[in-house]
């Protein structure tokens, strides 16, 4: 595997790939923090050479989506939670619960939100766009500032707007 740091308007950002594809994405204080194997060197690759440039136009409004090769690691059912996360429009928030019934788990709620949280390519597979059924901002592995600040980026909150400020809802939350 290899790896490299790079800065970011949400902090430091650290990538990881296996040559092949992108396998994490991880926020300088990440609630849950990757262990690097015995494999892992520091140095990039074509795919994080892609991915630090994909990021960087992201970060500056250029880019909406991602086109890299991927690889999270994790269960068949996370990795359908986490795949289901690329339908999530730029600017668009959805619910745990919509989550849910868009995978036809309308009861998983809890595992969904499990599921999400264990997300190895935030930002990537966009994490931050679920939030409460009240439109409130949960738990995020780089923080709710973190969460707030990619939300504003993407215009789904106003900037400077309280935390417990209620979310906007675009056209994927409608009907909820």
């Amino acid at each position: 595997m290899h790896q490299i740091r790079m800065a970011s308007p949400v902090g430091r950002l650290r990538l990881a790939s296996n040559g092949a594809a992108l396998c994490l994405v991880e926020f300088e204080n990440p609630r849950r923090p990757h262990r690097a194997d015995g494999d892992w060197q520091d140095g990039g690759d074509a795919v994080l050479d892609e991915a630090r440039r994909q990021l960087d136009a992201y970060f500056d409004g250029r880019r909406q989506a991602f086109e890299l090769p991927l690889a999270p690691r994790g269960t068949v059912f996370q990795q359908r939670v986490w795949l289901a996360l690329r339908d999530i429009a730029y600017g668009d928030t959805i619910s745990y619960g919509q989550l849910a019934a868009r995978l036809g788990m309308p009861t998983a709620t809890r595992a969904v939100g499990a599921a999400n949280g264990r997300n190895p390519l935030p930002i990537v597979l966009p994490c931050h766009r679920v939030v409460g059924a009240d439109g409130s901002l949960t738990g995020f592995g780089g923080g709710l500032p973190v969460k707030r600040r990619l939300l504003e980026l993407e215009g789904a909150l106003p900037a400077n707007d309280l935390f417990t400020a209620a979310v906007p809802r675009g056209p994927a939350a409608a009907g909820a």
